[in-house]
């Protein structure tokens, strides 16, 4: 890179080849991500070969996109299913890397024209189409139900049945949303990075919107890594490590928010019927595999299993408060108290608004011969998961308004006492 003004030429002449870079290095980690934890989940033994497209299903989930289920048994047979659920491991991972593919060009220079970003973004756009459109039409393969040897077997032996079910991408839809998906990306690495460079207009945005930005993203990334901590140790002392890594590998960031969310006093409605599962811990399962629609938040949680689920409140106000500090600290000085606690409130707001529209879950498989299966045979289930938005976006509003006016008070007079008046 040249050490001019700005990087405009440079990114000209390398730009397509760093985007390329940018592109094939997402894809790569958000590809190995999740084959290795479809394999630690026994993905590997489907049948048919199935397993690489298993892996392009999984990543096109992870960005958005949408994989229909389908099924054929006959006249005299039924099959329904449907798949809503986003591997949030596998998405962060993507996220992180075209993240940090798209600051590196420009890095280097305070402010850049809106054309150079511009340009630079639509290359990474270009490509990233290209590879949506391969992973969309890769994501599709069928699969021959076993009826096993209870009556559904005999049914279709006698009726010669032989079912199968399938997975194909939405190809439009998974390129609109896979393209939505990228613009987010995009847009919040811009937000969170101190280092970026942004077009002279907007260099106002950088002192009002980046600190609460940046804050959001270390509270997210915070409670990941306080998830891969509790998983690690479940991991080693009660067993089941593959099943644990597994988790760790699809969905350790949908844990992690959801107990996020559920430690603000959010409300989740929910259940779990047939072979299916929710992840780790247990205790969601457990609380959720009921006749009816269940409740999940902290009162259910305690009741179930104990008064340990406490923690999670305290965890979430160690977390609010520390980033609500930092937050201010990084903020000029002129920034007032309750500006914060509003900017704190609305930010913490948006957050949760962005974890409840993506850890939500919505999966349904049913099979029936002469009307005999569903439910029943091991064949049928069903999990759902979706938050009661608005209650949990008023508590989001209330817990950042809160963190925020007392991390902003503590910064405001560690900055007195320094007797400091910058940064």
């Amino acid at each position: 890179m040249s050490a001019r003004t700005s990087s405009g030429p440079a990114v000209s002449r390398h730009g397509w080849a760093q985007a390329l870079v940018t592109v094939l290095g997402a894809l790569a980690a958000m590809g190995a991500v999740a084959a290795l934890g479809l394999w630690a989940a026994g993905a590997t033994d489907l049948p048919g070969d199935a397993f690489p497209q298993v892996v392009a299903a999984t990543v096109v989930t992870a960005v958005g996109g949408t994989v229909k289920l389908s099924g054929d048994a006959g006249g005299l047979a039924g099959t329904e299913g449907g798949l809503a659920v986003i591997p949030l491991s596998v998405t962060l991972t993507g996220a992180l890397v075209i993240g940090w593919g798209f600051l590196r060009p420009p890095r280097h220079h305070a402010v850049a024209g809106a054309p150079e970003l511009g340009g630079w973004a639509a290359r990474i756009a270009a490509l990233w189409l290209l590879a949506l459109l391969g992973l969309a039409l890769a994501a599709r393969h069928t699969f021959e139900i076993s009826l096993g040897d209870g009556p559904l077997g005999d049914l279709g032996d006698l009726f010669g049945f032989r079912p199968v079910v399938g997975f194909a991408a939405d190809v439009p839809l998974t390129v609109l949303i896979g393209l939505v998906w990228l613009a987010g990306v995009l847009l919040v690495s811009l937000m969170v990075s101190r280092g970026a460079p942004l077009p002279g207009g907007l260099l106002g945005f950088q002192a009002s919107v980046r600190p609460a930005a940046l804050a959001m993203v270390r509270l997210l990334l915070a409670s990941v890594v306080i998830a891969l901590v509790v998983a690690l140790f479940v991991a080693a002392t009660r067993g089941h490590p593959v099943e644990t890594f597994a988790v760790m590998l699809l969905g350790l960031p949908n844990v992690a928010w959801l107990a996020l969310t559920v430690g603000l006093g959010a409300t989740w409605d929910g259940r779990v019927e047939g072979p299916f599962g929710l992840p780790m811990p247990q205790v969601l399962d457990e609380v959720l595999r009921t006749p009816d629609v269940s409740e999940l938040n902290l009162g259910t949680l305690v009741e179930h299993d104990g008064g340990r689920w406490w923690w999670l409140l305290v965890a979430d106000a160690v977390l609010l408060l520390t980033v609500a500090f930092v937050m201010a600290a990084l903020s000029p000085p002129s920034v007032r108290i309750w500006q914060h606690a509003v900017r704190m409130g609305v930010a913490l707001a948006l957050t949760v608004l962005m974890i409840c529209l993506m850890v939500r879950i919505s999966a349904r498989i049913g099979l029936s011969v002469l009307g005999i299966g569903d439910p029943g045979e091991g064949l049928s289930g069903e999990v759902l998961l979706k938050p009661r938005l608005w209650s949990a976006l008023g508590l989001a509003l209330l817990w950042g308004l809160a963190a925020g006016f007392t991390g902003a008070s503590v910064a405001h007079a560690t900055r007195r006492r320094r007797g400091g008046t910058g940064h």
